[in-house]
Parts: C-alpha cells; structure tokens; sequence
C-alpha cells in the first residue's frame, strides 16, 4: 500500500485540494492523510487559514468516494496518523 498527506492551510483551494486527491489515485495512492498547517514558529510561514473541521469531514467523504482505502482528515492529522493501524486496515 502506499500513503500521502497533505497539509492544508497555506491557501490552497477545495477544487485545487481535491485535483491533488485525483492526481494520488491516478498513481495508485491507497491511504491519505488530510491535517492542518501550524506554523511552527513566527520564522516560518504563517498559517494562511484555518480549515474548518466539516471541511475537514467532506474532504474525507471525498477521498472515499475517490476510492482511498483509508483517510484521516482533520485538524489534527499527521503524515504518521495511525499509520500502523491505517496499513492494516484498521481505521
């Protein structure tokens, strides 16, 4: 299986996030991860937006209907997001 994240916040667009989502299934992506940028600190890019958590929920419905095995989309999510667990089939 193969994974990918995206980190969202730094202003992109739905339709340009969802393109990138179809891109990753073209190539056989099978699990995604979908989280929010923080910046880390006021050196680096500053957050352009904050993704709302049902935007968050719709782009997971999304990537489902795309055909991704597993997705975990939130504020929250990181690359490693129950890796174990998602490479396993168990989320």
């Amino acid at each position: 299986p193969t994974k990918s994240g995206l980190m969202l916040g730094l202003g992109e667009e739905l339709d340009e996030v969802v393109e990138v989502m179809r891109d990753l299934r073209a190539h056989d992506c099978d699990m995604l991860t979908l989280g929010q940028y923080l910046q880390p600190t006021r050196h680096h890019h500053p957050v352009a937006r904050f993704v709302h958590p049902d935007e968050f929920d719709e782009l997971a419905r999304i990537g489902r209907e795309l055909g991704f095995s597993q997705v975990a989309s939130g504020p929250l999510v990181r690359s490693s997001y129950h890796a174990d667990q998602q490479a396993a089939g168990l989320v």
